[in-house]
């Protein structure tokens, strides 16, 4: 089964629009923005708190808790894409600047199968 490409575009796009019909804009500074991201974030660990490591991993078999894990990651990436059209941040762009950071930090001789932070090894 072939993955449907995602349409960043076409996302951010329907963001702005139901921010313009609600004239939201005016609340959505990046320093509110990166708040409601932070409550959104705390919502979506929330759905998590009492699992067990193999109840989390299971998560997709639970649909009431499958339901509003898809409502909360909704949330948090809708208000990244907010900060990010905010900002003017190229979202590709810094992904793959950030992955290279990391394969750089993370050598895989010293990282594999090692869950330390870098400054650690």
């Amino acid at each position: 089964m072939g993955e449907k490409k995602m349409d960043l575009k076409k996302i951010n796009t329907e963001i702005e629009k139901l921010v313009h019909e609600r004239d939201w804009d005016q609340f959505h500074s990046v320093k509110n923005l990166s708040m409601a991201l932070s409550v959104e974030s705390s919502e979506l660990m929330e759905i998590f708190q009492w699992m067990t490591e193999e109840q989390s991993n299971n998560v997709q078999n639970d649909p009431k808790n499958l339901a509003k894990l898809e409502d909360e990651v909704a949330d948090v990436f809708v208000y990244l894409m907010r900060i990010v059209s905010k900002s003017h941040i190229n979202l590709e762009e810094v992904v793959f600047n950030k992955l290279k950071k990391n394969a750089e930090k993370y050598p895989i001789e010293k990282s594999k199968g090692n869950a330390k932070k870098y400054n650690e090894f």
